[in-house]
Formats: C-alpha cells, sequence, structure tokens
C-alpha cells in the first residue's frame, strides 16, 4: 500500500516537471498553471498529513493489570486534538499480545480542540501474562500523497490468572490432630499464642498495645505473636510434558469465535468453560484449593517444575494467594521431571505432619509407591488425579485411584467437564491414622 502511495506521489512530481518543461517549451499559460496548481497540490497535502501527525495526545488508561480467565478486562482510550486545525482521519493501530483484545480503531473529522474517547472489552480466555502495546499511529492527506505513521514505544504488562471455583468441603485425612508443636516464628498476624512484648514501633496496630506494660514503662509497649501451630499445605503439580494429554494451545482461537456482538454484551459469568487440556484443570485445581485454604487463615505453599522450579513457601494471606496465582497464571507443562522424581527430591521441605496434595494427570502405578512412601514418613497425602483418558489418552487414571484407595490414601478424580466445585466437594476415601497422646 504504502508503495502505492509512493509512486502515486512521484507520478504528480512528474506531471510538475512535465508541465513545466512543457511551459518552458511552448510559451503556453496552461501548462504553467498546471504547474502551479501540482505543486500547491504537494505542498498543502505535505501540511495536511503533518497536521494531521502533530499536536496530537493520546492515553491508554487499563482498569486493572491483574484479571482473571472467564473475566473482561477493560481499556480506555483517549485521543485529543490540541491544534486549532480538525483532523481528517487516524488511524491506532494496537500490537497488545492479550487473545481477542481488539482495541485498534479508525478516528474519523476530529475536529479543533476536540477529543475522541473509545473503551474495549475483551473477554480474558487464557491464563498468562500479555503485553499491552506498544501502539501505531498512521495517517495521510485527502489525497494519500503523504502517509505518516508513528510508533509509541510505551508498554505494560496484564496478567490473567487461572480460574478459580469455590470449594464448599474439601476432605482432608482424619485421625491426626491437625495442630502441632510451635513454630517459634514471629508473624504479623494476630494470633492466639502471645509470644511476648516489644517498643511500639511505627506502623503498628494500635489493637496490639499492651496497656499493663505500657503504664509501667511509661512508653507504648506491643504484643508480638507466634503462628498458630497448624500444619503447613503443599499444592504439588505435575507439570511433566510427558504426563499431560493435551496443552493451552488447544484453546479455541479467539477470532473464530467472533460475531456481530462486542464480546464483553455477550459474556456471563457462569458460562466460561475450561479448554479440554488436563494442564488446565491441574492448574485450575490448585488454584481454587490455594484460595480455599487460605481463606480459611491456613498456609499453603506450592511446588512445581514446569518450564521453570517453582517453590513458594508457604504462607497466609491474600498477598500469598496473589503470589500463588501469578505463578500459575504463566506455568506451563514443559517440565522433564515426572512427579515422583521431584518429591523425591525436594522432600527434605516437608516437615512431619504436613499436607501434601498432589494434583497429577499420571497413570503409572510408581506413584502409589511414592505416596506411601511419604505417608510413611508422617506426611498426610492428598491425591487428585485428572484422568487423562476422559480428555482423549490412551490410558485410564482409574486402576491407580483403585490402588491409591486401597492403601487408604484420600483420593479424587477429576474427569473432563467435570464440575470442579462439585467434584472436590465431595467427600473422599481417608486416611486413618492412630494419635497417641
Amino acid at each position: 500500500m504504502r508503495r502505492v502511495l509512493r509512486q502515486r506521489r512521484t507520478g504528480v512530481i512528474f506531471l510538475i516537471l512535465l508541465s513545466l518543461l512543457a511551459g518552458l517549451a511552448t510559451g503556453r499559460d496552461l501548462f504553467f498553471n498546471i504547474t502551479y496548481l501540482l505543486a500547491i497540490l504537494i505542498i498543502a497535502s505535505f501540511f495536511w498529513a503533518y497536521s494531521n501527525m502533530n499536536w496530537l495526545y493520546i492515553s491508554r488508561v487499563t482498569r486493572t493489570r491483574r484479571t482473571q480467565v472467564g473475566r473482561p478486562l477493560e481499556e480506555r482510550f483517549t485521543v485529543r486534538n490540541t491544534s486549532i486545525l480538525p483532523k481528517l482521519w487516524l488511524e491506532v493501530r494496537d500490537f497488545s499480545t492479550l487473545h481477542g483484545h481488539f482495541a485498534s480503531k479508525v478516528v474519523n473529522s476530529l475536529g479543533s480542540r476536540s477529543g475522541f474517547t473509545w473503551r474495549v472489552n475483551t473477554i480474558c480466555r487464557i491464563r498468562g501474562r500479555y503485553r499491552l502495546g506498544p501502539m501505531k499511529l498512521r495517517t495521510s492527506d485527502p489525497f494519500g500523497l503523504f502517509p505518516m505513521d508513528r510508533v509509541i514505544d510505551a508498554t505494560t504488562n496484564v496478567v490473567v490468572y487461572p480460574l478459580t471455583a469455590n470449594i464448599h468441603h474439601f476432605a482432608l485425612p482424619i485421625g491426626m490432630l491437625p495442630g502441632g508443636d510451635a513454630l517459634r516464628r514471629r508473624t504479623h498476624y494476630v494470633t492466639t499464642n502471645a509470644a511476648g512484648v516489644r517498643d511500639y514501633a511505627p506502623g503498628d496496630s494500635f489493637s496490639r498495645i499492651h496497656w499493663p506494660s505500657t503504664a509501667r514503662r511509661d512508653r507504648l509497649i506491643v504484643k508480638e505473636f507466634e503462628l498458630d501451630p497448624l500444619a503447613d499445605i503443599w499444592l504439588v503439580l505435575d507439570m511433566a510434558i510427558f504426563s499431560h494429554v493435551s496443552s493451552v494451545q488447544d484453546v479455541e482461537d479467539p477470532d473464530s469465535s467472533m460475531t456481530d456482538y462486542h464480546p464483553w454484551l455477550l459474556w456471563k459469568e457462569d458460562e466460561y468453560v475450561l479448554p479440554d487440556a488436563t494442564e488446565e484443570y491441574t492448574v485450575t485445581i490448585a488454584a481454587s484449593l490455594a484460595q480455599y485454604f487460605l481463606r480459611r487463615d491456613r498456609a499453603v505453599g506450592l511446588l512445581a517444575n514446569g518450564q521453570t522450579h517453582e517453590i513458594i513457601q508457604p504462607d497466609r494471606g491474600e498477598r500469598q494467594l496473589n503470589r500463588i496465582l501469578e505463578t500459575l497464571a504463566v506455568l506451563r507443562a514443559e517440565g522433564q521431571v515426572s512427579i515422583e522424581d521431584l518429591l523425591d527430591t525436594e522432600s527434605q521441605i516437608f516437615p512431619r505432619g504436613t499436607t501434601v496434595i498432589s494434583i497429577t494427570p499420571t497413570t503409572t502405578e510408581v506413584w502409589a509407591t511414592s505416596a506411601r512412601q511419604l505417608a510413611r514418613r508422617g506426611l498426610r497425602v492428598v491425591c487428585i488425579l485428572v484422568d487423562p483418558e476422559s480428555f482423549g489418552g490412551s490410558n485410564s487414571a482409574a486402576p491407580l485411584a483403585e490402588i491409591l484407595r486401597a492403601s487408604s490414601i484420600t483420593t479424587y478424580m477429576v474427569n473432563c467437564k467435570d464440575d470442579i466445585t462439585a467434584a472436590l466437594s465431595q467427600v473422599g476415601v481417608r486416611t486413618r491414622y492412630q494419635t497417641f497422646a
């Protein structure tokens, strides 16, 4: 296209030279008038295109940099003409990497000192970290002789968290007391375990002030607390590439579902369906369990080996949930380490009494042996099997589930198209340990 416009401009310049030579050769005013007219056309077209490209203000406001699969991402764009000269047309082209995010726009007839604003709402279909921007501005004169463009290099990132299901009740192995020895670790949480007192520091809550000590010492004294002696919960994800049936690339192309309406007009929260991929089900289950336990004030950690080795030490609170969700957003099933080898290598990070929840699509009986070894070490093991046969795989996880249940290991089975809320809220077969006072 730009080549055609360049040829058009070259043709006009050639006509100017030709009419000028014809006027000099013949002396007729007609050729000189054509020369003047074409020269004025060239000059006016250049300044018109230059004016369209300059004296512009453009802003891009993203409502939030964190969103979730199945939810909309909203952006607001504003283009303002700061000059007294109107602008004929302006093309704003966006090069964001977010799937299905169509923010490009053609602005027509931007008047003197006026602006134009439009909103873009995109339903996020694929988890991950995406780039918003850069943008390119394009314009030209009415005759298309001087196309101009300008690249705005400013970019930012947006993270799309995986989908989470609301779990009502997740059964853990019973028979072992959830508590343990005091951890002797200071915490900023207010717990029932007071560890001592110290001087007040800026930022301490007034509710932590110990008034008897404050009265005796004539200065502000606050209480220190220790974590409750509750066993940590570790989520262990099997992200080995040879364990999963399909990958996130099998997700439906957003362009194939285009309709005459904007996607956000058709969006409803309960209409999103997970892609038929064991990877997506594994990540969604992990995110749902992290949300379930952290909202019940339990300490949750994460262990996985995908394209990178990820270890998130157990912690509590909303910040820990955001950290886990952000890690799961970019985690891919590209690892080369099986879940058995992963747990064997990292077993030293699990103290006795820790609850290990493994989420895997494996069908090998070797995993049952590893799970029994973990249980013998005093760990509370829960297995969530994502059945690969229901996703089109050749092997079924049902025989492995029977072996695990026969070993008194709490086991859940999740199939393709299952309601994760219902599948994980069932009471599974629970381990019966003997507890001694």
